[in-house]
């Protein structure tokens, strides 16, 4: 059939497909390409997603960071830098695990104090040096694959324990779902920093989007920013700011 042959085409050069492009340019309803998309899925040619289909399955396993390292490093230093502006002089901010957040810590030059509060290893070895920089480490079981430490020790602490930004990394974020990553301790652990932080931030380069992952941390409009890199689409962009989240593209 030359929709499914149009379809298929499309995705080699762009990866990822929405819906409501497909139907403008084929000139069919919803519920046409949606069936389109099913056949083409159940032929192991592609996989849906909310709203559209890509290549590469939504769905993602847990990785070692020294891989993750490996993946969108440009991307990710760039967001960190954009990142590393939102920092104030004095401020207290919190930062999570992940990649993209760990690059971070390499960007943070503080002329005055500033309090940091992880449950990362990495970003503690990164700002260990700078005298500026109040460190309070996060204690509790590490997590090999992530150099992070998780568990009931970790999220008591935050019951006492306010700041002004959490720089949160995830490995999905997924318009229905919202926000996951690979582990459930890690998951909760990132809901208690919510509540620890008056602005929520989060690091992602686009190759998140359509992702989900095994544990939940919170639904889109929770966060306050995504800072992502420019392969974000325009109409991801747009479902951001439609649910009042901020987005800068790097």
């Amino acid at each position: 059939m030359q929709r499914h042959e149009y379809i298929l085409k499309k995705l080699a050069s762009k990866k990822h497909i929405e819906v409501l492009e497909l139907c403008e340019t084929l000139k069919v309803s919803a519920v046409t390409i949606r069936k389109d998309l099913k056949l083409l899925e159940e032929k192991g040619l592609l996989f849906r997603t909310h709203g559209g289909a890509s290549l590469e399955s939504p769905y993602i396993n847990e990785k070692a960071v020294i891989d993750k390292e490996k993946i969108s490093v440009e991307e990710k230093n760039g967001i960190a830098q954009a990142a590393a502006q939102r920092i104030n002089e004095n401020d207290s901010i919190m930062i999570a695990s992940g990649t993209t957040v760990q690059a971070l810590s390499k960007f943070i030059k503080p002329k005055n104090k500033l309090t940091v509060i992880t449950s990362s290893l990495y970003v503690v070895l990164h700002l260990i040096h700078d005298k500026n920089i109040e460190i309070l480490q996060l204690g509790g079981y590490v997590r090999h694959s992530s150099a992070s430490v998780i568990g009931a020790y970790t999220t008591h602490i935050l019951n006492n324990i306010s700041c002004s930004k959490l720089f949160l990394g995830v490995d999905g974020i997924d318009f229905e779902y919202g926000l996951s990553t690979t582990n459930l301790e890690e998951a909760q652990l990132n809901q208690k920093m919510l509540e620890a932080a008056q602005k929520i931030i989060v690091l992602a380069d686009s190759t998140k989007f359509g992702k989900k992952s095994f544990a939940k941390i919170c639904n889109i409009n929770r966060i306050d920013e995504i800072i992502t890199d420019s392969g974000i689409s325009a109409s991801n962009k747009r479902k951001l700011e439609e649910k009042g989240v901020k987005v800068t593209v790097v």
